[in-house]
């Protein structure tokens, strides 16, 4: 039997959602996209197995008689009505970050991608093509993604569909999939940075850019990144090439930065523990070298390569560039750079627990609504668990103390 307290509790966290349903609400104006919205986001959030359209009218609709027409008014708001994507989400990025930064200040922006796998296809923008998701290639869609962390807590606030040539330069899959006339083919790296410059005209706090070497590798990419006062952490293949420092400067030949990493030898790298993990300590070796990235870049400055070599590993395995500062501890740079994992989680939980991939329509914009609900549910699930489990003051955070590089 519930207590009082409890009771409580619940009836406020229910206010909370319809307060925020109706925020939302008013974002999307009309009185049946409000409507279509909160039903479809109370399925995304509810106990149901699966989280497609049909299903979701199905639970939602008391009577049987009424829910094909309940599942044809959420097919056409998920696939077919005019409403802003970027609006919404701009409205769920405010909400939790106004409870992030509540807690703690929101430092790093996390860009990543991850695979929706498909079986037919005709699900636009669909190929086989490789995903970390599945290790391999595999018949996917893939999304790229712009998440926000703080030291605690992270929330996704961006999605984009990735467009391979062939569904951008076929007139018959353009119409088939309802791709609009002003969508050209951009590259994931372009995808990126678009979502960049959409959280920077929207004054989203952060100060910070993590990725991996896909992004990493992209001089466009970092330069892009630093032109906006952004220190990064980036992941980078082992063959890039840098020159290091002699104490009168930069004046070597370029290296690549796995040669660099076998000159230093083993006894250069040191233990380094970032936090625990669920089942046990997480720690790696790593090297520290100052370095000026060879090549064309808009930006001749010493930055860390930093390269790691795992436990039972024969050589380094991971290499990272970064521009935080001289005056942070070795530990606090690991512990930044290890923050990507926090994409992994946000993918767990929005396709495990809020169906991001259990869209089963096919075109654009009904992918990026369904994306686009998944996003705004997500964003009221993560302020809701930092009102009840906010963040220990007294537990230290290598964000704290994060100054700009020197």
């Amino acid at each position: 039997m519930m207590t009082d307290a409890a009771i409580s509790e619940v009836s406020e966290g229910q206010g909370r959602l319809d307060e925020y349903l109706s925020m939302i609400g008013n974002v999307l104006g009309h009185k049946k996209r409000r409507e279509c919205f909160a039903t479809y986001a109370m399925g995304l959030l509810g106990e149901g197995a699966r989280k497609s359209v049909e299903p979701i009218a199905c639970r939602a609709c008391a009577d049987p008689e009424k829910a094909d027409a309940a599942h044809q008014r959420l097919l056409h708001f998920v696939g077919q009505s005019e409403w802003s994507d970027r609006e919404v989400r701009r409205a769920a990025t405010r909400y939790a970050v106004d409870v992030m930064a509540a807690c703690e200040p929101v430092r790093a922006w996390i860009f990543d991608d991850t695979g929706f796998l498909k079986q037919g296809k005709h699900s636009v923008g669909v190929q086989r093509q490789y995903t970390g998701s599945a290790g391999k290639i595999t018949n996917c869609q893939i999304g790229v993604s712009l998440t926000l962390a703080t030291a605690s807590a992270h929330v996704p606030v961006d999605f984009e569909l990735y467009l391979p040539e062939q569904w951008v330069e076929d007139a018959a899959l353009r119409e088939q999939a309802g791709i609009p006339d002003e969508v050209t083919f951009k590259t994931k790296i372009e995808l990126a940075l678009g979502m960049f410059a959409r959280a920077v005209e929207d004054k989203v706090p952060g100060d910070l850019v993590l990725a991996d070497s896909f992004y990493g590798d992209a001089i466009e990419f970092r330069d892009t990144v630093r032109v906006h006062g952004f220190d990064y952490a980036v992941g980078v293949a082992s063959s890039t090439l840098v020159r290091c420092g002699d104490g009168r400067g930069f004046r070597s030949e370029p290296e690549s930065a796995r040669d660099i990493a076998r000159r230093l030898g083993p006894g250069a790298f040191r233990k380094v523990t970032w936090r625990e993990g669920t089942k046990a300590t997480l720690a790696s070796h790593f090297a520290f070298r100052r370095v000026r990235i060879a090549g064309k870049t808009s930006f001749d400055e010493s930055v860390w390569l930093v390269v790691e070599w795992p436990a039972g590993e024969s050589e380094p395995t991971r290499y990272h560039l970064t521009t935080l500062g001289t005056r942070m501890t070795k530990r606090e740079i690991v512990r930044l750079l290890k923050e990507r994992y926090r994409t992994e989680v946000a993918y767990h939980e929005l396709k495990d627990g809020l169906g991001l991939d259990h869209f089963e329509g096919r075109s654009f914009r009904g992918w990026h609504h369904h994306v686009s609900v998944a996003l705004c549910c997500y964003a009221f699930v993560v302020a809701e668990r930092l009102r009840h489990f906010p963040p220990s003051r007294s537990r230290p955070s290598a964000s704290r103390a994060h100054p700009r590089a020197a």
